[in-house]
């Protein structure tokens, strides 16, 4: 027979019985003050509401001919009127040259590049703008030496007015930290004025008060900046027309454009780039108050090279060849297969029995509107008819309309120009027709910046290196100055001097009987 319970036993299981009961209320209320916590700081970080739209992103509106005459659809809180977009061009036309840069423009290349040139040719810290430890699965790769990319694939949100992009993992993989990265979202992340947005992974306690979706999208999006270099035509393709080629070419246009810091000069200019890559509205992200939700959602852009691709590197191997296609294509121009325009005409009179005299080929004159200009015109044109050649004389502005001076362009055999951003347009050339690169004296970029480029592009690559006597620069400061004598010593001082000097000081006069040869060669090339 078992005993009965004593009173002190009693008391004691009794008083166990509280402590525990007053353990459980205490962690109860731990755990709500730890949830409100949670709850104020992460919904006052995030504006949270309960209205959801759910979008098939409005495609841009308009057939291809409207495409050619209106920029895409721009989406924001406040929509930019088309009176904004022209009047952005107005007041730049005079900063924005084709060939030219603006004076913040050549400061920012510059301090860009003699940053390069600091580092060795290498880029900064490729992880010193991470603010938290990786995530089970990384979302960012910070480890190219030109950009930072991150691409979140699953339960992606996009708040512009916060510039912040928000990643809900699946319960599963959630974790109690989360991570936190700063993108600049362009193609060069040494570029100052680009601003960061941040790139999240919730924490398992952020994912239960992550802000609602106001609107959801079935097609992926791309955050991207269109401002840094990009006045200049060449960055303008180097920076973001090509890297965003690269980036968004195998969605065939099912993709939508979130822009950070939104040029709309720029959407006016390349509006028929833009239109194909993306079949949906510009969203002007600055500006935009909603959180938008994406399956899938890519921040900055790859980039391989300046102004250049590495097919290897891109999910269906496109190549520079591929682009200038893909250019051509989009503007409408001839199909590449018929030949160069001079050939193309011979052989069509040919056949039909028409015309007596055979076309000469075509070789359009570009003259830079500031520096690196040609100073004898005239004579150059001469010496170009004098060779056999009908001469067109172009000096692009900026309110030039891509869609005609394309047409322009692909009516010539030869694009002749400075070495300088105006030469971006051999795009617009057809196969086996030729650049004509003018290289000034000093100057040593010419094959990295536009003639391996050429060569990818099934273009023929002529260069004419000037000599030092038809430099500007023999006239201003004589043959004993260093830059003259001994540019190289130049050179080896930085690139503050090397740019003051050859590239803006620098105009050309070109000694049309040294030249005579090159163009000679140049016109049996195009026969052969």
């Amino acid at each position: 027979m078992m005993a009965a319970d004593s009173p002190s036993s009693s008391s004691s299981g009794v008083a166990r019985r509280l402590a525990h009961h007053h353990q459980a209320v205490l962690g109860l209320l731990l755990g709500l003050f730890v949830s409100l916590v949670l709850y104020t700081t992460v919904s006052g970080q995030f504006r949270s509401t309960n209205t959801i739209v759910v979008l098939q992103s409005t495609p841009a509106e308009g057939t291809e001919q409207n495409a050619m005459t209106s920029p895409p659809p721009v989406s924001s809180a406040s929509s930019v009127p088309n009176n904004s977009i022209q009047g952005s061009v107005h007041d730049n036309k005079e900063k924005y040259q084709l060939g030219q840069t603006v004076d913040a423009s050549d400061k920012m290349e510059g301090d860009l590049t003699r940053q390069e040139l600091d580092q060795d040719g290498r880029y900064g810290n490729n992880g010193s703008n991470v603010k938290h430890g990786a995530p089970r699965k990384p979302i960012c790769d910070l480890s190219d030496l030109r950009y930072d990319i991150c691409d979140i694939s699953g339960d992606a949100r996009a708040i512009g007015l916060n510039r912040t992009i928000l990643y809900v993992p699946p319960a599963d993989e959630r974790d109690t930290g989360g991570s936190e990265w700063a993108i600049k979202d362009q193609s060069r992340k040494l570029l100052v004025d680009i601003i960061e947005v941040k790139v999240k992974t919730l924490s398992t306690a952020q994912s239960l008060v992550a802000p609602e979706c106001t609107s959801r999208h079935a097609v992926p999006a791309v955050v991207f900046a269109m401002n840094g270099l990009t006045g200049n035509p060449w960055h303008g393709f180097g920076d973001v027309l090509i890297p965003l080629f690269i980036t968004t070419r195998a969605y065939d246009g099912e993709v939508q454009f979130l822009v950070t810091e939104l040029q709309p000069w720029f959407v006016d200019k390349y509006r028929l780039i833009l239109a194909n890559l993306s079949r949906y509205d510009i969203v002007d992200f600055n500006k935009d108050d909603g959180v938008r939700c994406y399956p899938h959602i890519i921040v900055g852009l790859h980039s391989h090279r300046d102004l250049g691709i590495d097919p290897a590197r891109t999910p269906r191997n496109y190549s520079m060849l591929d682009f200038r296609m893909y250019i051509r294509d989009i503007f409408l121009l001839p199909q590449d297969g018929q030949g160069i325009p001079y050939k193309e005409a011979n052989r069509k009179n040919a056949t039909t029995g028409t015309g007596t005299e055979k076309q000469k080929p075509r070789l359009m004159l570009i003259n830079r509107g500031g520096n690196r200009k040609f100073v004898n015109i005239p004579e150059i044109s001469a010496a170009v008819q004098a060779a056999g050649f009908e001469v067109l004389v172009e000096e692009p502005s900026f309110e030039v309309r891509l869609e005609e001076f394309s047409r322009v362009v692909d009516s010539c055999d030869v694009l002749m120009g400075a070495h300088g951003a105006a030469l971006t347009s051999f795009f617009f050339l057809r196969t086996n027709a030729a650049m004509l690169q003018v290289v000034p004296w000093g100057v040593d970029t010419a094959m990295a910046y536009f003639g391996v480029q050429a060569k990818e592009m099934m273009l023929q690559d002529v260069e004419y290196n000037i000599a030092a006597e038809e430099s500007t620069l023999y006239e201003k400061y004589g043959k004993d100055h260093p830059m003259i004598s001994d540019p190289e010593s130049i050179h080896r001082q930085g690139w503050e001097l090397t740019r003051q000097y050859f590239w803006l000081e620098q105009d050309i006069r070109i000694n049309v009987t040294r030249f005579a040869p090159v163009l000679h060669h140049l016109l049996q090339t195009l026969r052969g």
